[in-house]
């Protein structure tokens, strides 16, 4: 049996395309997944477990109280081994019980109490898959972040023909291996990551502040890529019109000095500190009580430094691995190795901006340095660009752990 491969939960549920789930199980293995089958109750009627034993190696799991499988794995162990929930079929039961939040039986249960992606694979009548509660539960499950694959129009069991129809088992697994859940690299499960994103504004009145032109796109891009790669993230973002990634915990802040104050409360249970944030550097000594009126034809504003998160988590005794991010308008490399240096950082990514580049723009490129080492990150969309520079960083910091590691034992 392959146990390095990613870990598969495959939920069936009672209808009639289970078996259809058997030719599922099998092309999920020839990708060198490791499938748990779980069944139901109402699956069991239409196909023997004994059948699902056979094509996947494993003894299937169909009893929330069973006492020999909750001595060995028990089902919130069952939970967080799985990298993958995939129920396929998903009857209509099923999705309502899980829009309603139940955990009836062992497969609801799992699916509520896992920390994995969830995906759902219906398959139903035509006129159920139509049904209005039928909707919006899989619509309110949707903004919960759980994802949909079909079902497709075509002939269905009933006789009749319309859109209900379960999606044949190659493009389940064509679609399960795509973005963005990336089954085959869940380099950075079981680590927590703090991601910061967007601008700082520091006040100078009540109606005005100091900014700058960051979107936030980039670094919820990361916050992304580092879900989907398996991490427990916690994005502190300065003020964006951004929408929150699923499954990402979300502290908003608006000042340099809130942004150092939050990330400093967490970091202590960090294994990695990403800082996407461009955050002013000097913000106003003093925040004036009320609206400057203009008078003068100048207005002189004393600045002062604004506190360096990224700086002061790198100092950290056993802190956590720390990237920087280098936004420059020229000598691009230069200023970023110096920096690495400087601020004593495990890695730092560096991109040009300006007014047509880096900031504000959907796409992005970077160029990654570490030690002695660099990669060239080719212009590509924000979230492409997050999950390439995910994998980077995962790789650099296993290998570093390692070294550390084999340091200790030797």
């Amino acid at each position: 049996m392959n146990d390095s491969g990613p870990r598969i939960i495959l939920g069936v549920t009672g209808g009639i395309a289970a078996y259809k789930s058997l030719e599922l199980v099998r092309r999920l293995r020839e990708r060198g997944a490791q499938v748990q089958v779980v069944m139901t109750r109402g699956a069991r009627t239409f196909v023997s477990p004994v059948t699902f034993q056979a094509v996947s190696a494993r003894r299937v799991r169909d009893d929330l109280w069973d006492e020999a499988a909750e001595a060995a794995m028990g089902h919130i162990e069952l939970a967080r081994w799985a990298d993958l929930v995939l129920v396929a079929p998903a009857t209509a039961h099923c999705v309502g019980s899980l829009a309603a939040g139940l955990a009836g039986d062992l497969l609801t249960t799992l699916c509520m109490a896992t920390e994995a992606p969830v995906i759902l694979v219906p398959a139903m009548n035509r006129v159920m898959w139509a049904n209005p509660a039928l909707q919006e539960n899989r619509a309110l499950l949707e903004e919960r972040g759980i994802r949909f694959l079909g079902p497709v129009e075509g002939d269905q069991a009933c006789g009749e023909e319309g859109v209900g129809r379960m999606m044949e088992s190659i493009d389940i697994v064509n679609a399960v291996f795509e973005e963005p859940v990336r089954l085959a690299s869940q380099s950075l499960k079981g680590l927590t990551a703090i991601i910061t994103a967007g601008p700082t504004r520091e006040p100078i009145d009540p109606v005005r502040y100091i900014t700058n032109r960051s979107s936030g796109k980039m670094g919820f891009a990361l916050a992304a890529a580092a879900q989907a790669a398996g991490a427990k993230v916690v994005l502190v973002s300065g003020p964006v019109s951004v929408a929150t990634p699923p499954g990402v915990e979300r502290i908003d802040v608006e000042t340099a000095e809130e942004m150092y104050a939050s990330v400093h409360e967490r970091v202590e249970d960090a294994d990695l500190f990403i800082a996407c944030a461009a955050v002013s550097d000097y913000r106003p000594e003093s925040e004036a009580s009320e609206k400057l009126k203009r008078t003068g034809a100048t207005l002189n504003l004393e600045l002062i430094r604004s506190p360096d998160t990224l700086a002061s988590v790198a100092k950290l005794q056993d802190g956590p691995f720390t990237v920087g991010f280098a936004a420059e308008t020229q000598n691009v490399a230069e200023n970023a190795r110096k920096k690495l240096v400087r601020k004593g950082l495990d890695m730092i990514a560096a991109n040009k901006v300006g007014r047509d580049c880096g900031f504000d723009q959907e796409t992005n490129s970077l160029m990654v340095f570490w030690g002695d080492g660099d990669v060239e990150l080719e212009q590509a969309s924000k979230s492409v660009v997050a999950e390439r520079l995910i994998q980077l960083i995962a790789g650099r910091y296993h290998a570093v752990n390692s070294e550390q590691h084999s340091t200790q034992v030797g």
